[in-house]
């Protein structure tokens, strides 16, 4: 991979990370605390579980990123699917934000020259460039969910996170310099 090319992915992936955490956090923000505990059914996850699910996992595969493997010794997955009613947003919202910080530190840390390098995932061997990708994907998943969750709570109060319903002509009209899409790009999160 060239150089440049390898700058331009580092700062694209670094910039979908932060899009995404935008967008789930736009979500949050328009739920009333306890609809972030609330599961459709009892298989399904709620906000605040898959928050924690993302902060476990976020922690495990950027801490000592380009060291040790991405699963560590002491994560217990498990328990990540698990929270107590005295669970708060607060206590949420402090996963979430401990999550990003292993991501952004990891990611804002790397050079172009280390996306080539190996790291393992449960023992599998990743570039840094596939590890990168895995995580954007997974991360997407979930915050795809929290979106979903939110704008089902929601309903009819809910507002887009992008160019809402039947805006989108308009919003074209625009001149590039006074569109302003929503946090992850003018299509997420509808």
């Amino acid at each position: 991979m060239t150089p440049d090319l390898s700058c331009h992915y580092l700062e694209e992936a670094r910039r979908q990370f932060r899009g995404n955490k935008r967008l789930a956090e736009g979500a949050i923000a328009q739920l009333k605390d306890e609809q972030l505990f609330v599961t459709l059914d009892p298989e399904s996850n709620s906000i605040a579980i898959i928050v924690k699910h993302l902060a476990g996992n976020m922690r495990s595969r950027f801490t000592d990123f380009l060291t040790t493997d991405g699963e560590k010794p002491d994560r217990n997955r498990d328990q990540e699917f698990e929270i107590t009613s005295a669970t708060t947003r607060a206590e949420v919202m402090h996963w979430w934000e401990q999550g990003w910080g292993h991501v952004f530190s990891a990611i804002e840390a790397l050079k172009p020259e280390d996306l080539t390098r190996t790291v393992t995932i449960r023992g599998e061997p990743h570039t840094v460039l596939q590890a990168i990708n895995r995580q954007l994907a997974h991360y997407a998943y979930h915050i795809g969910q929290i979106v979903f969750l939110a704008k089902h709570f929601r309903s009819s109060e809910w507002k887009s996170l992008s160019i809402p319903r039947g805006k989108s002509e308009e919003y074209n009209r625009k001149d590039i310099t006074e569109r302003k899409p929503g946090p992850s790009g003018p299509r997420a999160g509808q």
